[in-house]
């Protein structure tokens, strides 16, 4: 099934959401997302439980009283179904991130719905990796793209606007993720971004020349698609997406995968598991902690209890 591209019109309420991230541009707004640790820290100061500004709104998911926004902003919001009540105010179904000098919108704290589309410092270290990458490739060589598991997009529209002449397939099996995407294509005016749901590169034809891919990697109770890896100390899903690209990489194609790893008594179990899957695939690879602790407060759940860290790592994989 075929998503309409960037730059075909959106469904009403879609219209709407990017109408207000126009308004949120012009108005100069800008927020950097946190972990949902640091978001709960800080949001439960006190002085901090009602919103007083756009940021407040928008980025720290506070609710608001109707003053607080300018008749614009609220009826857009209104018109895009992302406003409920609360209390005596109001509260926004959804967020909007910085990232450099675009915006991006995703679900709003805390994530608890299942089809939550999740936004974090994953996602800036994420697009540093992709941009690491980049920093390599021959202008003109990627002719088509695809980020597996896009969520809001962020890796998909990096690629994107990295290289505009190619097609970009931002794949995803939420519905809400991959119409979030559709948002934010608009909003950066990224025309050869399509957005197409697909469990990983199965409901997709052909070969790529690079495939991104930042997938969740925690073990989650409740097994929501934004954070439960599956399989082994979550490593379920980012083993699935190393298979799906070594099948479907072009010649020279490469696969940028960033995760995440728990450690078990000083070891690497994703590297472990890499070794044993690469070591008679035509491909040239590299493997790197980019931040050796991240998701602390996970450590304190049963399924970690035989774990010392959870790192953040980077695959770059190309094909002979």
């Amino acid at each position: 099934m075929t998503a309409p591209l960037a730059g075909t019109a959106l469904p009403a309420r879609d219209e709407a959401l990017l109408r207000l991230g126009r308004l949120l541009q012009a108005r100069d707004y800008r927020f950097v997302t946190v972990t949902p640790a640091t978001h709960a820290r800080v949001n439960a100061r006190p002085e901090n439980r009602m919103a007083r500004g756009l940021a407040d709104v928008f980025g720290w998911s506070r609710p608001f009283r109707r003053e607080v926004l300018d008749a614009e902003v609220f009826a857009a919001l209104e018109a895009a179904d992302a406003l409920e009540a609360h209390g005596d105010g109001w509260r926004s179904r959804v967020r909007w991130s910085s990232l450099d000098d675009g915006l991006l919108v995703h679900s709003r704290y805390p994530t608890d719905a299942t089809d939550a589309v999740f936004f974090g410092p994953d996602t800036y270290r994420f697009v540093q990796a992709i941009d690491r990458h980049l920093e390599g490739v021959v202008p003109g060589s990627i002719r088509r793209a695809a980020d597996i598991g896009c969520g809001a997009g962020p890796g998909a529209l990096r690629v994107a606007r990295a290289c505009p002449q190619a097609e970009v397939l931002a794949l995803d099996i939420n519905p809400r993720a991959l119409a979030l995407t559709r948002v934010n294509a608009a909003l950066a005016g990224a025309e050869r971004l399509s957005a197409r749901h697909s469990d990983l590169l199965k409901d997709v034809e052909g070969d790529f020349d690079l495939i991104v891919s930042n997938p969740p990697y925690l073990l989650d109770p409740g097994e929501r698609a934004y954070r439960h890896g599956g399989g082994g100390l979550g490593l379920g899903l980012s083993l699935a997406i190393v298979d799906a690209a070594l099948e479907r990489l072009a010649p020279g194609g490469a696969l940028l995968l960033y995760t995440g790893v728990a450690m078990v008594e000083g070891r690497d179990p994703f590297l472990g598991r890499l070794r044993q899957r690469l070591a008679d695939s035509p491909v040239n690879w590299h493997y790197r902690e980019m931040d050796p602790d991240v998701f602390g407060e996970e450590l304190l759940e049963p399924a970690y209890a035989g774990a010392d860290r959870i790192a953040a790592v980077v695959l770059d994989l190309r094909r002979a």
